[in-house]
């Protein structure tokens, strides 16, 4: 099934390469379209759709036509990106000769969750198989500030004394709540039900602790007059319930997060 899925993947993104004006072209003379100009220290990258096989190998990415808007974010996507990808060739590399286990992959798809004057959000989903039963989940969140030409990192965003057991408790009771529902709707004896809820509570106790670390990856919620009405936090397979359980998400309002968020972030926020 895994080998299907991964096939399937690497159609859709054939595909996707072949789309019209995803992606900047070429000029009609062959050459290379115009630079950016920038003030950068690093080499501003031109991030086109990548399907990449070998023998041993398959990468697929995508990119949303805003992955190039900012040279500052083209950077950022270009590291995660080279970072995923040199973990996969290690392993390649690390392969044993003669193995069965299929050819090693990367799949990655960028998306754009939001695009105004004052954010850009870009989303990064997919999986980097190297062996076993799956593949290992890539899930990373970059939200980018024009005014700025920077990142906003959370804990630049949140960093008021206290801020972090707040934010916990508000995510941890929707968690809990969401799980209960879905073990509910499984109809399991009150044996297993106690065992399940046990074991999936720890997990998320521990993935959604006090700790910045813990809420890296998020969502900006835009409003009308675009400014944000919450932010979505994410949360990948294994940090607040098993794989199975895929990504979670926690929306947490405006209302909750702004007595914590840094003086000078508060006016993107609805009420700030």
């Amino acid at each position: 099934m895994k080998r299907l899925w991964g096939s399937t993947i690497l159609l859709l993104l054939l595909a996707a390469c072949q789309r019209e004006g995803a992606v900047p072209q070429a000029g009609v003379d062959g050459s290379e379209p115009d630079a950016v100009p920038t003030a950068l220290e690093e080499p501003v990258p031109d991030l086109k759709d990548v399907v990449e096989t070998g023998p041993r190998y398959i990468i697929g990415i995508t990119y949303p036509p805003e992955a190039n808007k900012y040279p500052g974010l083209a950077i950022e996507l270009q590291r995660y990106v080279d970072a995923a990808r040199g973990e996969l060739m290690e392993a390649v590399e690390g392969m044993p000769a003669g193995s069965a286990s299929g050819p090693y992959d990367l799949s990655l798809v960028f998306s754009t969750i939001a695009d105004t004057p004052s954010i850009l959000a870009i989303a990064a989903d997919g999986s980097s198989y190297t062996g076993g039963a799956h593949g290992t989940p890539l899930v990373a969140r970059f939200v980018w500030l024009p005014e700025r030409q920077s990142l906003l990192r959370i804990d630049d965003l949140i960093d008021q004394p206290g801020a972090w057991r707040d934010v916990s408790t508000y995510v941890r009771e929707r968690l809990h709540a969401a799980l209960s529902q879905r073990v509910d709707a499984d109809e399991l004896d009150p044996a297993e039900r106690q065992r399940i809820i046990r074991s999936a509570g720890r997990m998320i106790d521990e993935g959604s602790s006090a700790e910045a670390q813990n809420f890296e990856q998020f969502e900006p919620v835009v409003g009308n007059d675009g400014r944000l009405l919450a932010l979505r936090f994410v949360f990948p397979p294994y940090q607040v319930g098993p794989y199975s359980d895929g990504v979670q998400v926690v929306e947490v309002p405006a209302s909750v997060l702004l007595p914590h968020v840094a003086a000078e972030y508060r006016e993107l926020f609805a009420g700030g």
